[in-house]
Formats: C-alpha cells, sequence, structure tokens
C-alpha cells in the first residue's frame, strides 16, 4: 500500500526540481524493535515451474554492493515478517546483529540461494514527499486534503475522484496545491510543512476502492509531453502551468482518490505494509500475491525509459511494502527516501528489471 504507501504505489511518482542525488542506504545499527505488526494476507508462492538456480558469482553488480546495509535490512524485516520460510534464517540472522561487509556478505551466500524470476518486469521508485500547505484556502493553496467520509466502507464502491473533488470539505485537515495533493494521493503518505514551521505526516486512511490510472500515457498520447520526458517533475511541471480546469481534466483520468489522517512528524521515514521503517534504497514495494513481505530480493535493473535516469540499479533490497499499482512477480518499486531529491530520483526510475529471490536453504521443502 506503499506506506500503508503508501505504494505508492504507482506508476508515477511525485518530484521537485533539484539536484539529482542517489538515495543512501542507511549503515548497519542496532535492530529497532517493530512498531506494528501485519496480517500476512494473500501471499502465495507462484505454482510455475522451479525456476533454475543462479550463482551470486555471476549477478552483475554483485561484489560491489553493500552485504552488510542490505543484511541490516533483511534483519529489519526480520522483525515483523510472519512468513514461515523465512523463520529459521530471520533466527539466524537476528542473532548477528550489526556485522562488517565480509561476515555480511558469507552469511548471504551460505544461508541463500538465488531463484530468478522468469520473465523481465518493470522497476519504478517512490519516496516521501515534503509538501507545503495552509491551515485554510489561501490563493493557490485550494485543494482540500480530507479525512476518510464516516459513509465509506471497506470493499464498497464509492464516488471517484471528480465526483469527490467537486463536493464542498468543511473538514479539510489542511489546503494544498491541487497538483501537490494529487501526487501525494499517489505516494500515499507525505509530510506537510506549514508557513509556521509546524510539520505534519499525512498518512493514508483509506481509498475510493477505484483502480489507480496513471496519467503519463494519455498525456504522452496526447501531444502534452513528449515520450521520453514523462517524469514526475515534468508531469508535476505541466500541471502547475496549467492549473485550473485544464490540470483537473487531466488528474481526472485517475479515478482513484486517498484520504488522509494527520500524525505528528517525527522525521523518521515512514513505515510500510510489514510495519517496520523503510530504508531509503534497501526497500521496496511489492505483490503480496506473489512475494512475502520480508523476503529479499536482487534488483538488476538497466535500459531506462525516461530522460536523466540512472542508467542501472543492481543491489539487494527486502520487501517491506505494498503498492496499488505493483502487481506482478517481475515488480518492484524502489523506496528512495524523502524529500525533493529522493523524489527526482524516483521520478525519473523506469527500467527493465530482473528480479530474483533469495530463497532461504533451510525453508519448508527444501
Amino acid at each position: 500500500m506503499r506506506f500503508q504507501f503508501r505504494g505508492v504505489s504507482t506508476a508515477i511518482v511525485a518530484a521537485a526540481c533539484l539536484a539529482l542525488g542517489a538515495a543512501a542506504a542507511r549503515a548497519a545499527q542496532p535492530i529497532d524493535p517493530p512498531q506494528t505488526s501485519w496480517s500476512p494476507g494473500t501471499y502465495a508462492p507462484p505454482e510455475a515451474d522451479e525456476p533454475h538456480e543462479a550463482d551470486f558469482a555471476d549477478l552483475a553488480g554483485w561484489a560491489q554492493d553493500d552485504h552488510a546495509a542490505a543484511l541490516h535490512a533483511f534483519q529489519r524485516g526480520c522483525a515483523v515478517t510472519r512468513e514461515p520460510a523465512l523463520t529459521g534464517v530471520c533466527a539466524r540472522a537476528l542473532m548477528l546483529g550489526p556485522v562488517d561487509e565480509t561476515r555480511a556478505r558469507a552469511f548471504l551466500e551460505t544461508n541463500f540461494r538465488l531463484e530468478p524470476v522468469p520473465e523481465p518486469g518493470l522497476l519504478t521508485a517512490y519516496f516521501s514527499p515534503v509538501f507545503e500547505a495552509r491551515s485554510r484556502p489561501q490563493g493557490e493553496f485550494a485543494a482540500p486534503v480530507r479525512p476518510r467520509p464516516i459513509d465509506l466502507r471497506a470493499g464498497d464502491a464509492y464516488a471517484d475522484r471528480a465526483v469527490i473533488e467537486a463536493r464542498p470539505c468543511a473538514d479539510a485537515l489542511a489546503w494544498m496545491r491541487p497538483e501537490d495533493l494529487f501526487f501525494l494521493q499517489i505516494q500515499g503518505s507525505g509530510v506537510l510543512v506549514f508557513p509556521d514551521g509546524r510539520r505534519s505526516r499525512a498518512v493514508f486512511d483509506a481509498a475510493n476502492g477505484a483502480p489507480f490510472v496513471g496519467i503519463a500515457a494519455p498525456m504522452r498520447e496526447a501531444g502534452l509531453l513528449a515520450d521520453d520526458e514523462t517524469s514526475a517533475e515534468a508531469i508535476r511541471s505541466w500541471l502547475a502551468a496549467n492549473r485550473g480546469a485544464r490540470a483537473g481534466a487531466i488528474m481526472a483520468l485517475d479515478p482513484r482518490y486517498v484520504f488522509f489522517r494527520l500524525a505528528p512528524d517525527d522525521g523518521a521515514d515512514p513505515a510500510g505494509a510489514a510495519g517496520a521503517a523503510l530504508i531509503p534504497g534497501r526497500s521496496v514495494a511489492v505483490d503480496p500475491s506473489q512475494h512475502p513481505l520480508g523476503e529479499m530480493l536482487w534488483i538488476d535493473a538497466t535500459a531506462p525509459a525516461l530522460a536523466g535516469a540512472f542508467p542501472t540499479y543492481r543491489r539487494l533490497a527486502v520487501a517491506l511494502d505494498t503498492g496499488g499499482a505493483i502487481r506482478g512477480e517481475a515488480r518492484a518499486d524502489l523506496y528512495l527516501g524523502e524529500g525533493p531529491t529522493a523524489g527526482l530520483e524516483a521520478g525519473r526510475v523506469r527500467h527493465v528489471l530482473r528480479l530474483y529471490r533469495l530463497a532461504p536453504l533451510d525453508r519448508p521443502g527444501s
């Protein structure tokens, strides 16, 4: 759910125009106790034939990865995972605590085997945005951040975006620029900054049940943006320049609408669907019907579709989140951190993905 995101998740991610920079993974540190827990939900192992194994030494970028940071991310996921196949290896990982690079790499290579996902897929990225907001409508801050409606029931059909936005909102939590609110809803969570310096986290509380529909393709087909210029910053810039009925009609192409609640902003990274805090560069949102939360994955992403993107993403990451637009076995959404620099990078990630599972050697049935 991408911070729920939050995943935000998403086919498009929000950004602001600052210098491009990679989101660094956190260094190894003692394992934080879990703050929340999650239900195992709908995970079911794929029914396809067992994929052949691969060797770690054959992975491009394996030797250059930060294995200590990756193992720390796995330990973070172990504190909240409910996946039976991970029980044994999680116990061993948590007993290790923080370790150096050599020991971390040895642990990974001796406790897991690689299982490639048969078909290539798609890597996108997301982040935790920071947006200006107001306590009441003021000029361009005309879009209300709406709380969950009292008549919204889980699983029931509800009004779409256009209908909801036409309703008055006397109980708005805050007011934002329309394009900022649109991207906040895609991400599913973010920080709101008010003129007096107060900061609040807008947390996903509910959605209207409509499917997410990306606006990049229709904007490209209508000639509003060039084929390789449908990054988040390009889309947001167009919406801001065309604020009003024209931008509203484009945003209405996505019927999905997200409602929020406000919480204090403690400066920490948001928690994903697994209940553990996300780690920039080491956490991914996945399809929970294809991957259990807590699973470790090797990402090999190349051939970016958008201008200005990093050419490759090769690293270990842990499935700690889900997203409404993240569907399929070879699909992942990489969390890159908070703020405009992470957002600028995230908005340019649309790469061909080769994905590998790290399957525990002692998992049931092995």
